[in-house]
């Protein structure tokens, strides 16, 4: 699938910025969301094609801003071929901690809830592509490693990015018969300003380059799941087969993403 129409969330720096760059060098026309309008504007006219972006200045938390970008977007492109919900933060969060509450609830509406109010906007659109013989639109949500088993520390992280996979899979199957593919990205240690300031060890870590790159490619296959890079994967599956007596004696005292970060 050469994509010719897409809108990314969080596209100003990390992950987002470099799906921009290589669906930008496909040709691609770009709809790029994030609260940082001058540093979208730089983005924007940084890439092949600049005068065919739109940039939009708002915070995913803000459903209705959504919802009026994505009309905007599919007006002007003339409809919508993928749809990438990549907004996300991580903070490292501990329940006990009364203060943490209101970071779980800013973590799960940004990475949770924005997803859902990213994607819904697009549906109808992409129904009526597909009934006019255009089916194969993709909505594509940024999960995580993190979301296969807990992480101590990063209650409020591992749970929303488990959330968004299973979100993901229930929609998958919902739209499957509507010619929609849901495609699930888990990426695991990416070199972006959210890892950067991590300071342990990240194993297999990768360019968001690299990342991009696998990204595209797996997103233009349309399967439903893939974990980049591949060895994360691997680990992912270990983890997820390990008994839970085993563990949490392996990861109880494993390192821990800072709070208030």
């Amino acid at each position: 699938m050469q994509a010719k129409r897409v809108f990314i969330t969080g596209a100003s720096s990390g992950l987002g910025a470099a799906l921009a760059r290589q669906y930008a060098n496909q040709g691609a026309t770009l709809g790029l969301v994030a609260r940082r309008g001058e540093v979208l504007r730089e983005l924007a006219a940084s890439l092949p094609n600049a005068e065919r972006h739109r940039i939009y200045a708002l915070d995913v938390k803000d459903s209705a801003a959504l919802a009026d970008a994505a009309a905007d977007f599919i007006a002007a492109a003339q409809g919508i071929d993928i749809v990438i919900a990549n907004a996300g933060v991580s903070r490292g969060t501990l329940t006990e901690c009364a203060e943490d509450l209101q970071v779980f609830e800013q973590v799960f509406a940004t990475n949770v809830t924005a997803t859902v109010a990213t994607f819904a906007p697009f549906i109808a659109t992409m129904k009526a592509q597909a009934a006019a013989g255009q089916a194969g639109a993709r909505l594509v949500g940024i999960g995580s490693v993190a979301g296969i088993r807990g992480l101590p520390g990063s209650g409020a992280y591992s749970a929303s990015k488990a959330a968004v996979i299973s979100y993901c899979e229930s929609l998958r199957v919902e739209l499957k018969k509507d010619g929609i593919k849901v495609v699930t990205i888990a990426p695991g240690y990416i070199d972006t300003p959210m890892t950067q300031v991590n300071d342990y060890a990240m194993p297999f870590l990768l360019p968001a380059e690299k990342f991009s790159k696998r990204a595209v490619a797996s997103i233009a296959s349309g399967c439903s799941y893939r974990v980049i890079p591949w060895q994360m994967g691997v680990v992912g599956k270990l983890l997820r087969m390990l008994p839970n007596a085993l563990y949490d004696a392996l990861f109880s005292n494993a390192p821990r993403k800072k709070r208030n970060i």
